[in-house]
């Protein structure tokens, strides 16, 4: 079970990095204006706010890759950094787009319980 939850959180890390090159390096361009449904303008305007958002989405998947590379050790770090990916997924779905709920809350949630029944 340790496997396929471990398989799960290098999954989820995988997800922030492709957020944060889409937050930081494509949030005016098209692949972005799609993925967040941005107009130009407002994507122009709000591109130091989402290259900050893409940073802590960063620091989400590095601190997951840390608790995976820690082994047996790591399952406290890999919980911490799943607690913060779901509180700000459901952060996220409340305030921003419900979308946020399945991209980022659920998956953590469902991390988080495959890591309790390794």
């Amino acid at each position: 079970m340790l496997t396929i939850a471990n398989i799960f959180i290098g999954l989820i890390a995988f997800v922030h990095i492709y957020i944060l090159v889409l937050e930081m390096f494509l949030w005016d361009k098209p692949a972005g204006l799609r993925a967040f449904g941005q107009t130009q303008a407002a994507a122009t305007a709000s591109k130091v706010l989402a290259a900050n958002q893409g940073l802590y989405n960063g620091f989400l998947a590095a601190g997951l890759f840390w608790g995976l590379s820690l082994g047996a050790t790591g399952t406290s770090v890999k919980v911490f950094f799943l607690c913060c990916v779901l509180i700000a997924g459901l952060y996220g779905a409340a305030t921003a787009n419900r979308k946020i709920l399945f991209i980022q809350a659920i998956p953590a949630a469902i991390a988080l319980i495959l890591l309790s029944l390794s």
